[in-house]
């Protein structure tokens, strides 16, 4: 009985960040991302491209490879190196994607106000 109870609760904590809310940076942008052909990719329907060393991160915060993501059109916040290439990725839950206004440009990024502990940005 008790080997059951301890089999439950780790089980259980095991799947608690799974839930958790994650947090983005102060600098994430929000954003559509297509992977066309990896590293190569269309963010908000222009070109750009992946840094070598990338993260894409699935609604689970799973790293995800771009390879499996080949022509799907995903709703992301995301953030960029100091060439403007895309360094982080996470692709957005439901619950994410209400999360509004979020920014889509670093000039609407320096304007807002992010609460970091709320995970919201205010518009001034």
């Amino acid at each position: 009985m008790q080997r059951c109870v301890i089999a439950l609760l780790l089980a259980l904590l095991a799947a608690l960040p799974a839930h958790a809310q994650r947090v983005f940076q102060a600098n994430a942008l929000r954003g559509e991302l297509v992977v066309t052909q990896p590293p190569e990719v269309l963010l908000n329907g222009k070109p750009a491209r992946l840094t070598p060393g990338a993260r894409i991160r699935n609604p689970l915060n799973m790293i995800q490879l771009s390879g499996s993501l080949l022509g799907q059109t995903l709703a992301v916040n995301y953030t960029l190196d100091g060439a403007g290439a895309v360094r982080d990725v996470w692709i957005l839950t439901e619950a994410e994607k209400a999360r509004s206004p979020w920014p889509a440009t670093p000039e609407q990024a320096q304007s807002w106000i992010f609460d970091s502990t709320m995970q919201r940005w205010s518009k001034p």
